[in-house]
């Protein structure tokens, strides 16, 4: 976990303790941010002759939008951090967030056309040479790409991990809309076209899992918010499930649940999180097993 300062840092703590958490698995890093988002401005992992090497590529704003100056340099304040100071690590001269794509864990990356050549993130990279840098950088061997799809309220430019997923590399999870006058029918339409005419590494088409969109969540402003349950987030053991306390909570955690037999399905209200515009998914990165070497319950130092 990420603070601000050591006063944050206290506060996040107290808090967990109020709340019963094993503080023995929890690491605090201390760390100037503009924003909450970690899946797009933290480190993305790979591994390097079977060792991890945490990836920190340039964090615009979601091209320019907000400021992203903190955010930017959260990975590099995290690599000089007790706990990831023996962790290769690499600066990537790209622009690229975790949300905007999704792999497989066996070379195919999924993401979308708005985002990845959005020309507010790097004009200067036409399709083929950005698909060969993510080849070289993520080690992937296959790109899919999405033309369609968009959640209303998104600000990203339509973010991969709020549309579609990968829950294993023979199955998509994606966000499906039903209702002909709802503004999402014929993009979500026709982005479950695109899919259903993906095929796999062996040339077989993917098992495909709709989840419905619930009913539409307002600001208070307002403005439509871009609530997904695909914004899911896979843990150990579980998969954490957004909960909008809406009737579709059940059915999407239902149809999760196909989909990972062997974990625990665990809603988690995120109305708060889309408020800001995102969701679960959005502000969590994994680490894999063997980045982190210490004990947690301590605030690191940088």
């Amino acid at each position: 976990m990420v603070g601000y300062d050591p006063d944050h840092v206290s506060s996040i703590r107290s808090q967990l303790i109020a709340a019963d958490i094993e503080l023995s698995s929890v690491v605090f890093c201390v760390a100037r941010s503009n924003d909450t988002w970690a899946r797009d401005h933290g480190p993305i992992t790979v591994y390097h002759d079977n060792k991890p090497c945490l990836l920190d590529f340039t964090f615009n704003g979601w091209g320019n939008k907000y400021p992203a100056d903190l955010d930017n340099e959260i990975s590099r304040h995290l690599t000089a951090c007790e706990p990831f100071r023996d962790v290769d690590h690499e600066t990537i001269d790209l622009v690229l967030e975790g949300g905007s794509i999704d792999t497989d864990g066996a070379g195919t990356l999924l993401t979308t056309v708005s985002c990845l050549l959005s020309p507010h993130r790097n004009p200067q990279l036409d399709r083929p040479a950005l698909e060969a840098k993510l080849r070289r950088c993520l080690g992937v061997d296959r790109l899919l790409w999405l033309a369609h799809g968009f959640l209303e309220g998104d600000d990203t430019d339509g973010h991969v991990d709020m549309l579609a997923r990968f829950a294993d590399a023979a199955t998509l999870v994606h966000a499906a809309c039903d209702d002909p006058d709802d503004v999402h029918f014929e993009s979500l339409s026709a982005m479950a076209n695109a899919l259903a005419a993906f095929r796999d590494a062996d040339g077989n088409p993917y098992r495909l899992v709709a989840l419905p969109l619930p009913k539409p969540k307002f600001s208070p402003a307002g403005k439509r918010l871009p609530a997904s349950y695909v914004n899911f987030l896979i843990i150990n053991q579980a998969v954490l499930v957004p909960a909008y306390d809406d009737p579709a909570d059940d059915e999407a955690a239902d149809r999760l649940q196909a989909c990972f037999p062997d974990r625990q399905i665990v809603s988690i209200p995120s109305t708060p999180l889309i408020q800001q515009y995102g969701s679960l998914h959005c502000i969590t990165m994994q680490l894999p097993e063997g980045v982190l070497t210490l004990q947690g319950g301590r605030q690191a130092t940088g």
